[in-house]
């Protein structure tokens, strides 16, 4: 079997995730596509993950491509979690895994109405949520207050888990506007605050083109493998949130090619990856919290030593910003209240590493500007250095 040893997956990243100085790309949905997609629970997480990658970073590049362009795309799928993917890509992880999410999520909300027993049913919900999208159509665009101050039926509260400890009451206008988004009938506009806020206003949208199940995971599959790949089985299950029937059936679609991964692993490729991929030249990066390239493997052992894990990890198992040199994850950074960018490094990178990590970290102040950004999810590293 044909063996692809950690050293070449390490370069396979530096290129492929555009993190090398020489192949960083010049458009945010390029940086998209180049790592399939992009976690945006965070939001600060998406704009810092783009621009890392970007020959000329910068908050107004990402703005146009968001909102003004739309060539970028926020969509509720792989693991639950919010993704932003390139405009083209969309219908593919739509059909692959929105679909089954917004469906789960509509199931859910629907046990709850019941469950609340005011009567509230499919009938009510959809409802309010034709009444939500016309208001939407009429103004433009809405922040979730605004709909609620327009939508009678969103400022409904219920009672959810009743009889039980974790019973509370909750409003329902999160819940349906989030169930909308899911289904693609609207989506997330600018937010009301900076790029690093969440409170998002909200637009009209439209469904996107349908495409079959099993013909849209071999197409997520096949650039997965691209980008990540070599990965196991295991690694795409994870990453996807797939079964593994679902896994295997989607390798198989494509024609995945098997190999022999360092500590004897099988491993899988696209077709015809099988050679070598060109050396870049040395690069550091200072990648955000939930960044791609950290979060797209189960096993991470060719990229991040064990004895790091602890540091970089919050207890739920997201990773949190972190310093590469060449393919591996060497330490951690953070921003502190007066906006300096601070480092710790876990690993000897020598006077070249530690030379080319500073000149990332004056690239990433120079963007950034006046902003600060508090990752979501906190990690130790990152609270010691800004403490």
């Amino acid at each position: 079997m044909h063996r692809i040893d950690d050293e070449q997956r390490r370069i396979r990243l530096g290129r492929r995730h555009l993190l090398a100085p020489s192949v960083r790309a010049s458009s945010a949905p390029a940086v998209a596509d180049a790592v399939v997609a992009l976690h945006s629970t965070d939001a600060a997480t998406l704009h810092l993950s783009v621009c890392a990658r970007l020959s000329e970073p910068g908050i107004a590049l990402m703005e146009r491509a968001l909102y003004d362009e739309v060539s970028l795309v926020r969509l509720l799928s792989m693991r639950n979690t919010l993704f932003t993917v390139s405009s083209g890509f969309a219908p593919f992880v739509d059909a692959a895994n929105a679909r089954a999410v917004a469906a789960k999520e509509r199931r859910t909300f629907l046990k709850h109405l019941e469950a609340d027993g005011k009567g509230l049913d499919a009938r009510w919900l959809a409802d309010a949520e034709q009444e939500t999208v016309a208001v939407l159509a009429e103004r433009g665009r809405a922040s979730g207050s605004e709909l609620s101050a327009a939508v009678p039926a969103l400022r409904t509260k219920i009672t959810v888990f009743p009889g039980t400890r974790q019973e509370t009451v909750q409003g329902v206008a999160s819940r349906v506007i989030r169930l909308l988004a899911a289904e693609g009938r609207i989506r997330r506009d600018r937010p009301r605050g900076s790029w690093t806020s969440s409170q998002f206003r909200w637009t009209a949208s439209g469904p996107w083109p349908s495409s079959p199940t099993a013909t849209a995971q071999a197409e997520v599959a096949r650039r997965w493998l691209h980008a990540y790949g070599p990965g196991t089985e295991a690694d795409l299950k994870w990453w996807t949130g797939w079964g593994l029937r679902e896994t295997r059936t989607a390798l198989a679609a494509v024609g995945a090619e098997e190999v022999l991964l360092d500590g004897g692993a099988a491993g899988w490729i696209a077709p015809g990856d099988l050679g070598p991929e060109p050396p870049v030249e040395p690069w550091a990066a200072l990648l955000p919290s939930l960044d791609p390239s950290a979060m797209g493997w189960a096993d991470r052992g060719f990229q991040l030593q064990a004895d790091h894990r602890a540091a970089l990890f919050d207890r739920a198992g997201n990773i949190g910003p972190t310093v590469w040199w060449n393919g591996r994850i060497v330490g951690g950074w953070a921003q502190r209240a007066d906006g300096e960018i601070v480092w710790r490094l876990l690993s000897d990178v020598g006077q070249d590493g530690s030379a080319l990590i500073e000149s990332e970290a004056s690239r990433l102040t120079a963007w950034v500007g006046d902003t600060r950004i508090t990752p979501r999810f906190r990690t130790p590293m990152e609270r010691e250095l800004t403490a």
